[in-house]
């Protein structure tokens, strides 16, 4: 039986006084959950002051991002140690907002996910289609692709160890979501596609859905059958609708 995961991704927003607040809420929040794992994921500024207050709780703490390279001459950028060293358990790899922003392919998404696989981390591995994407049928066609990449330089036990986060990029920040049918569909067909290379991977591995789940839609969604969870954007920023959520996956 797999547990659910809410995981918050506050992407860039606080202030180091708003970020004190919401965790602090967050961890008291937390205290009364039961069956479903917490997670949040500051900017990298503030992990330390969110691991300060989140350790030794039932709130784990993941960074957004992750540099491919492990140290040297890259300015502005954050390595796995660094991230490790501050006491994350999780690293978001593949964003759409760091595919489509940034020019990150799936190749170098997939270097992102073996850079945190191999330090211990549990990396939170993001797919997902555009909505012309969708409109053009290729749903599951792109996310075999973006899945394929990380099989291809890990092998068929990649997935082991890790967390999946679904996103369709139609849904993120637009106020759209997928209906709880449609996004099990998908999570479904992901599952299938992991399970042709390890059926024991794909029954174990959280699968996240990440396009504008908030205290409306949660328990809908988290009740389908494929879906572990969510990846938390606007929702996470304040502190009652996001506990909801987490609610929601008790």
């Amino acid at each position: 039986m797999r547990t659910p995961l809410v995981a918050g991704n506050w992407k860039m927003n606080g202030s180091r006084e708003s970020v004190k607040e919401l965790i602090n809420g967050v961890v008291e929040g937390a205290k009364s959950l039961n069956g479903v794992e917490v997670a949040v994921c500051p900017p990298f500024i503030y992990i330390a002051d969110v691991t300060a207050v989140a350790g030794g709780t039932n709130v784990s703490v993941g960074s957004q991002d992750v540099c491919t390279e492990l140290k040297g001459a890259f300015t502005g950028e954050t390595s796995i140690d660094m991230i490790k060293d501050f006491g994350c358990q999780y690293a978001i790899v593949g964003h759409s907002e760091r595919r489509t922003l940034y020019g990150e392919t799936d190749d170098v998404v997939a270097e992102k996910f073996a850079v945190v696989k191999n330090s211990g981390i549990i990396p939170i591995f993001c797919i997902g289609e555009t909505l012309e994407e969708r409109e053009g049928g290729i749903t599951e066609e792109v996310c075999a692709r973006q899945i394929d990449a990380v099989f291809s330089s890990q092998g068929d036990d990649a997935f082991a160890d890790s967390v999946i986060a679904y996103e369709p990029v139609w849904a993120i920040g637009t106020g759209k979501t997928a209906s709880p049918e449609q996004a099990q569909s998908v999570h479904a067909f992901i599952r299938q596609h992991i399970a042709k290379r390890n059926a024991v991977i794909a029954e174990k591995v959280q699968i996240l859905y990440g396009g504008s789940m908030n205290p409306a839609n949660a328990k809908e969604l988290i009740g389908q059958t494929d879906i572990d969870g969510g990846l938390i954007g606007g929702a996470s920023l304040k502190t009652e609708d996001f506990l909801a959520v987490c609610q929601a996956g008790q």
